[in-house]
């Protein structure tokens, strides 16, 4: 009897592209030789992974009921945040970052604060003992949490038919296999195969799961794109090695917003829970330095300020630098092209160097006003008041347009113990109730003559 011919194809290792033959360079994403041939079946046994019993049927959308549906609001508040207010039952997340930056820390320590819910921790790269070794030092205990060493999807879920936990947590999805593919664990249609599996498992039961994924050298979620889409919600958990704090992103999320942020501080016992970052990212100093601007930013739905810092010096090898920690340096560059042209401020021929404090990447715009300052601030050699702060975009001919959410901003300002805040003089909002100077300025030349 003839023997049954395998199926094999080959892979992008990077975007997850599948061929027929071997290509060198890949048609999506451009990338050279990083095809991978793969067998897509194995002669095996019909032994499966999760075995679904439910038969779908059409249902008509005002006859769906999900009023039961409650999230699982956890211990952490600052999960529950970035989360959108806690844990849908059914959906899978997805959490990448950094080697060592403290993924597999983060949901240990949230699987053995459960008081009540029954959470399976499995994971595929540490074994029993290091793990109970991590929760010594972390200083937690759970008579609700239980750990599995498998790498094996059909072992996994065997186990999970006999404890039927409410939350499952693996660590990592790079390190699980399935009989069904006859690749080896990382590859492209391993973690695919995998992450269907856990998806089908996580639809139909109403469990929860967590997916702590690798990231590559450019720092995305390493394997196929599809990974993404796949799951319902993808965090990014990223910091400075040089910084204790850790900043949790959202960066898809289909039950809540997707600009929402966490902050935490890594410490000897684990992660601690930041509650008021703006305390962190501002300086304490004796004495008022020049260069230093405070901004009245947004991540997510949290206000918060962070400190600026800027040094300007002449030029010493020619051509000057342009340096941005946390900034976008052509952003940077923008802003500096505004303050010469349109300012008259000489800074075609300085060096311009800009970091924001604590380590954290900002975004938001409306930070732009106190990058100018800072920066006009250490060029003068003219210290800011300490208790000054600034919200505002600068627009291509000098002008401090407008931002979003101005009374929030005010608000953090004024609970911090700032005395005054300079916005745009386009913003609209109700000025009543609040003790704090509101300076509202049209073009950056004004802000100079109220500062210098």
């Amino acid at each position: 009897m003839a023997k049954k011919k395998i199926q094999s194809a080959f892979f992008c290792q990077s975007c997850g592209t599948q061929s027929p033959k071997w290509l060198g360079k890949c048609p999506q994403c451009n990338e050279w030789n990083t095809f991978v041939e793969e067998v897509l079946t194995k002669e095996s046994d019909n032994k499966g992974g999760f075995k679904s019993e439910k038969i779908n049927k059409p249902t008509l959308v005002s006859e769906i009921d999900y009023t039961n549906e409650k999230r699982i609001i956890t211990n952490d508040k600052e999960l529950n945040r970035v989360l959108g207010g806690g844990i849908v039952p059914g959906s899978l997340i997805l959490l990448g970052g950094e080697p060592g930056i403290g993924k597999s820390t983060l949901l240990l320590q949230f699987a053995l604060s459960s008081k009540s819910r029954k959470i399976l921790y499995v994971s595929g790269e540490e074994s029993e003992k290091q793990i109970k070794m991590r929760a010594e030092r972390i200083n937690k205990n759970s008579e609700h949490c239980y750990i599995l060493t498998e790498t094996s999807t059909q072992n996994i879920f065997q186990q999970i038919e006999k404890l039927q936990p409410d939350i499952l947590v693996i660590d990592s999805i790079q390190t699980l296999h399935t009989a069904h593919i006859d690749s080896s664990p990382g590859s492209v249609s391993q973690i695919r195969e995998c992450t269907a599996e856990l998806i089908k498992y996580a639809k139909e039961t109403g469990t929860a799961v967590f997916l702590i994924g690798h990231i590559n050298k450019d720092g995305a979620i390493a394997g196929p794109k599809i990974l993404e889409h796949m799951v319902d919600t993808v965090l990014q958990f990223e910091g400075d090695r040089n910084y204790v704090y850790r900043i949790l992103r959202t960066i898809k999320n289909r039950f809540g917003s997707a600009s929402e942020l966490g902050v935490y501080e890594m410490t000897q016992e684990g992660l601690r829970e930041v509650s008021n970052p703006s305390e962190i990212l501002i300086s304490e100093r004796d004495e008022p330095t020049s260069g230093v601007g405070i901004a009245a930013t947004i991540e997510g739905a949290r206000p918060m300020l962070v400190e600026i810092q800027s040094l300007v010096s002449s030029a010493v090898y020619g051509n000057p630098q342009r340096s941005a920690t946390g900034f976008d340096t052509k952003r940077m560059n923008m802003l500096l092209a505004v303050l010469e042209k349109r300012c008259g401020f000489k800074l075609g021929a300085k060096d311009v160097f800009l970091n924001i404090t604590g380590g954290i990447k900002i975004d938001d715009t409306a930070i732009d006003l106190a990058v100018v300052c800072s920066i006009l601030s250490s060029d003068q050699d003219v210290a800011l008041d300490t208790l000054t702060c600034f919200a505002g975009e600068i627009g291509l001919s000098g002008e401090i347009r407008a931002v979003n959410r101005i009374e929030n901003r005010i608000a953090e300002a004024e609970k911090l113990g700032y005395k005054q805040i300079i916005i745009s003089k386009y913003n609209k909002f109700n000025a009543k109730g609040f003790n704090i100077e509101i300076v509202q300025c049209g073009k950056i030349e004004e802000v100079f003559r109220l500062l210098f």
